[in-house]
């Protein structure tokens, strides 16, 4: 009894031009993710170096309303550390009308990352 064997269809499974397609539908979007990631841990770097920045200019301002002695009139910097990190700051101080306030206002940078100010009014006492 003879039997009869069906050749197989061109059904059973993917041929070769289907999978370089999704490989490269896949690589794609593989590229965009990875990409995307750069970009992420690049603005957390950022983020990071600011909120240093910012917490400097905070104390910075804090030691120039509390001081007993008011800052001097004019321009001054200096440079300071917090969290093992360097910070270069510059204050400039000037008189309001009527000589009651003085307004100070203060930059601090690090060497990578962006210029942070504040500006703080004070009485004179």
């Amino acid at each position: 009894m003879p039997t009869h064997r069906r050749k197989p269809s061109g059904d059973s499974g993917f041929s070769l031009l289907e999978m370089l397609v999704a490989l490269a539908v896949f690589s794609i979007a593989a590229l965009a993710l990875i990409k995307l990631q750069g970009a992420s841990l690049m603005q957390t770097a950022e983020l990071d170096s600011r909120l240093y920045s910012e917490v400097v200019v905070r104390n910075l301002a804090v030691e120039a309303l509390t001081d007993p002695n008011p800052p001097s009139l004019g321009d001054s910097q200096g440079a300071t550390s917090n969290a093992g990190r360097n910070f270069t700051w510059r204050r400039t101080t000037t008189a309001l009308d009527g000589g009651e306030l003085l307004k100070v206002d203060l930059a601090v940078k690090q060497a990578t990352g962006p210029e942070v100010t504040l500006t703080v009014l004070r009485p004179v006492l």
